[in-house]
């Protein structure tokens, strides 16, 4: 399974200093409009996660990017409160990117967190695309300056969560949505958004283009097999 990442605008940073190196911000927002990525995190998605951290005696780690090599610091308390995960943590002043890190932090050069985390439950929207996740596993929280990327990282991976969930139910008999059809096509054929939906109309509401159905029926083979 694919770790996912989401990032978050750091709301609150603590006063830090060579000393400390503490801060504290949200990881991630609870409800409202559909975020960057088309995501809406549903309030008591991180309960159960916090709750096995806390039994475990662990906590999330705290990256550099989403760099699993370049640990800076550690996360000293997890907790979701009316507006999100709130996290609060001790940057490792010993180390050169903990130290990068304070700095930035600490001039508003970069304001990010980004979560690193596993789906574990979610319910989607097929008229709107919007993914409502109701339980995630919380793995690790990056300090981040949010570049373009982010956006692109979860794209594909939720294309892998969503053709996993597709292929389950065509393991069951059940039959596929146009919209699940078309994202079988563009995610594991790699047509354009024009031809996946073409093919699905063919498999779906009878023949036109042979070479389009054709590929349809060899990704369903595929899929069953």
């Amino acid at each position: 399974m694919t770790i996912q990442h989401k990032a978050a605008p750091v709301f609150k940073i603590k006063a830090m200093d060579d000393d400390t190196g503490e801060f504290e911000g949200y990881g991630s927002i609870f409800g409202g409009e559909p975020d960057a990525h088309g995501d809406v995190v549903v309030r008591g998605a991180y309960t159960e996660t916090l709750k096995e951290h806390k039994a475990k005696g662990t906590m999330p780690k705290m990256f550099w990017q989403h760099q699993r090599s370049e640990v800076i610091g550690k996360w000293l308390a997890a907790e979701e409160d009316s507006q999100g995960l709130l996290m609060r943590g001790k940057l490792n002043m010993g180390v050169q990117r903990g130290r990068e890190a304070h700095a930035l932090l600490k001039d508003g050069d970069i304001d990010g967190l980004s979560i690193g985390y596993y789906i574990r439950k979610y319910e989607s929207d097929e008229n709107t695309g919007v993914w409502y996740l109701k339980e995630l596993d919380l793995f690790e929280v990056s300090v981040v300056s949010i570049g373009a990327h982010e956006s692109a990282t979860v794209s594909s991976v939720k294309a892998l969560k969503a053709t996993h969930d597709i292929t389950e139910k065509l393991k069951a008999g059940d039959r596929l949505t146009e919209r699940e059809f078309e994202t079988l096509l563009k995610g594991n054929l790699g047509l354009s958004n024009s031809q996946a939906e073409r093919a699905a109309r063919i498999h779906l509401k009878g023949p036109g283009e042979p070479a389009a159905a054709k590929q349809a029926r060899e990704l369903l083979e595929a899929l069953r097999a």
